[in-house]
């Protein structure tokens, strides 16, 4: 018998993000806030938008964060306030720095729209640091090839942000973090050591073990000491991971921050319209009443 490595194993609660598009939002949870420096995990699908239908989250602002998109299937139209339109596919990644606030919006294009389609995948915030919470807002999009990959029998590992695995990605994430994606197949195995403190496995599809004990699919495993990940079937997996946050966040709707005064100036911001609109996108989101 193999020593546990999960401290808990937590279940998403499915939220609807409108016109019947449900997510299943991982983190945050009562159970648990945060994981290194990743406030915000969610699960988009999978579905499939019949034809005619497509994702519509129409411009709304961020600050104190960095957005990190990435699909195993479909597509989704990025537009944001620097101007940047941006279609995102599998296996590339968006990451977009609020830093004192951006504003962007996420939908199907009139391509996708018209045929519709599949929609799966993930998006994470992760708390900019403290050093990082006015900085200018940015974006950065990295195509599939960009990403590193490692290879081993029934295994992939793509590193998306930050070092793991001996790789490091592309992408500017301002602190250190593990976030990959791992397709294995039926058996297929791996080690995932104790990188950091804070460390995570979220199971996107299938089933797998983790030195021994069962993880399902839909279920987020927060791991306490080095990992022996097995596939008990075809298997899609995200690990996540990173040093303690800096200091305590405060979470509400889409803004994150060190302190409430900065929220509650980002509401009023927002509220008297503050923020840098989005081109060719005219739509907004109206500041929630609670």
């Amino acid at each position: 018998m193999t020593d546990s490595a999960i401290a808990k194993i937590i279940e998403p609660k499915p939220r609807d993000l409108g016109d019947g598009f449900m997510v299943r939002r991982i983190l945050p949870t009562v159970e648990r806030r945060t994981v290194g420096p990743f406030v915000f995990l969610d699960q988009m699908g999978p579905t499939r938008l019949a034809a005619g239908q497509g994702l519509d989250v129409r411009p709304h602002p961020h600050i104190g964060l960095a957005t990190v998109t990435y699909l195993y299937e479909g597509e989704i139209l990025h537009r944001d306030s620097l101007g940047y339109v941006q279609p995102i596919r599998p296996g590339e990644l968006n990451w977009m720095s609020a830093g004192r606030g951006i504003v962007h919006s996420e939908r199907s294009s009139e391509a996708v729209r018209a045929e519709g389609g599949p929609v799966f995948g993930l998006q994470a915030w992760v708390a900019l640091p403290l050093a990082e919470e006015e900085s200018a807002p940015s974006f950065d999009h990295y195509d599939a090839d960009k990403l590193p990959k490692l290879y081993a029998e029934n295994v992939q590992i793509t590193v998306i942000a930050g070092e793991g695995f001996g790789k490091k990605s592309p992408a500017r994430t301002l602190s250190p973090m593990v976030y990959a994606d791992v397709a294995m197949q039926a058996g297929g195995d791996f080690e995932f050591g104790e990188v950091f403190e804070e460390r995570a496995l979220y199971v996107s599809m299938g089933a797998v073990r983790v030195n021994g004990e069962a993880v399902q699919a839909g279920r987020l495993a927060i791991l306490t000491g080095g990992a022996r990940i097995t596939a008990e079937a075809d298997a899609r997996i995200a690990l996540l991971g990173g040093p303690p946050l800096d200091a305590p966040r405060h979470v509400w709707w889409n803004f994150v921050a060190s302190s409430r005064e900065k929220l509650e100036a980002a509401k009023a911001r927002w509220k008297a319209g503050g923020f840098d609109r989005v081109p060719g996108d005219d739509e907004f989101i109206p500041l929630p009443e609670n």
